[in-house]
């Protein structure tokens, strides 16, 4: 599903910045990837390659067999709705329920109010807050929020879904129940890439982590442990 081939991405500025360097690895469609480091090692820059907000400096990134460095920016809204973000602190829209910011995600990409009425139940019962429809964010829990962006990801049914440390504002017991939905999610059918720098979250899943370390891959272990 994903491909990167030698990717090197510099930022230019001041001083030249190498985020990462001769970066190559796959992900299989139907995988759950950790990507784990510490603060500036490059997950964050990796996962903006994916959704094309950065293009690398050289090297070549595939996604389903396409070339996304290549695509034209009319072409841009069209992948990112291949893929479905989570980030750390939520972005709800403060004056919309629960229901209405998963809404509102369809509603900007013209979706019919019949689609709409559809597929919003159906993903928020999925997230377990079928209960909470007309609660606005204010009046849950923070990992109800994160289930309601997490619904928000899901609503275009996405091939992959990127989570960026989308446990970090959460106390243990919740950060624990996000990922067992991303879990779910994945044993669904959809593809997860977790970045995360929580250590027992990752060795509690049990499945592939790569390793970050200064723009590099130090390691890539199918049932891996985040050791640096």
């Amino acid at each position: 599903m994903i491909t990167f081939r030698n990717i090197k991405k510099i930022y230019t500025g001041g001083m030249n910045t190498v985020a990462l360097d001769d970066v190559t690895f796959e992900i299989a469609k139907g995988e759950f990837v950790s990507i784990v480091g510490h603060s500036g090692a490059g997950k964050s820059t990796l996962l903006k390659l994916i959704t094309a907000e950065e293009k690398p400096t050289s090297g070549e990134i595939f996604f389903n067999g396409e070339d996304i460095i290549k695509l034209a920016p009319k072409q841009l809204p069209y992948h990112r709705r291949r893929i479905g973000t989570i980030f750390q602190d939520f972005k709800l829209l403060p004056k919309k329920t629960v229901y209405e910011n998963v809404a509102f995600a369809l509603e900007v990409s013209g979706c019919l109010n019949k689609e709409i009425e559809k597929s919003v139940p159906q993903i928020l019962e999925i997230v377990g807050l079928s209960n909470k429809i007309e609660s606005y964010p204010s009046e849950i829990s923070g990992g109800e929020q994160q289930r309601t962006a997490i619904a928000r990801a899901l609503v275009h049914r996405p091939a992959l879904i990127i989570a960026d440390e989308p446990t970090g504002n959460l106390d243990p017991i919740s950060a624990w129940g996000i990922i067992q939905l991303l879990l779910k999610i994945n044993k669904l059918g959809t593809t997860v890439l977790l970045a995360t720098h929580v250590k027992d979250i990752v060795n509690n899943i049990k499945r592939r982590v790569i390793t970050l370390d200064q723009g590099r891959i130090i390691r890539d272990h199918s049932k891996g442990r985040y050791a640096i």
